[in-house]
């Protein structure tokens, strides 16, 4: 079956983009990325800027990543793929990524969750300047300790923008 990415979610103007592979059976059913309750993303990137990421509903994890400047997207925009897992894919056509980077040039770093992100991204945006981090993947699927994926996600939070003070008036 052709399974499709979704849209491109946070920031409208990111510094930074962290892409996925593609979405698994449960987000693509959800409408809403990283939403298979085992998935460890929201954990992890939650750790990393310092925001209770999984705490929220979704809404508000959207409204936390646009005020961090951290966009969400996938490398691959197409692909048949039976189940969830990266294996699977075939006929991956990949997203047009260099067209997002060149229409966002706020973009100073590209986080890929995942080897199989990882691979399609880095080939998808060759010879863009860019710094480009391989993420250890929040898959359920990728069975290595929690807080060993979170040292390699740690990073992440030199990149997002600041917190702001919900305390200061806007």
């Amino acid at each position: 079956m052709i399974k499709r990415s979704m849209d491109p979610v946070g920031a409208p103007k990111p510094v930074l983009l962290i892409l996925g592979s593609l979405p698994g059976e449960a987000s693509l059913a959800a409408q809403r990325y990283y939403a298979h309750p085992q998935n460890q993303f929201w954990r992890l990137l939650g750790g990393a800027i310092g925001e209770p990421l999984a705490a929220l509903d979704y809404d508000a994890r959207l409204a936390r990543l646009a005020d961090r400047g951290i966009a969400l997207w996938d490398v691959v925009g197409a692909a048949r793929r039976e189940g969830s897992l990266d294996a699977a894919l075939r006929e991956v056509r990949a997203n047009r990524l260099a067209d997002y980077i060149a229409a966002h040039p706020t973009i100073a770093a590209v986080g890929f969750n995942g080897g199989t992100a990882a691979r399609i991204g880095r080939r998808a945006l060759a010879g863009v300047p860019l710094a480009m981090l391989d993420l250890p993947s929040s898959s359920p699927a990728f069975t290595r300790p929690f807080a060993w994926k979170a040292q390699g996600w740690a990073p992440l939070g030199a990149l997002a923008l600041p917190a702001r003070d919900a305390t200061l008036a806007p």
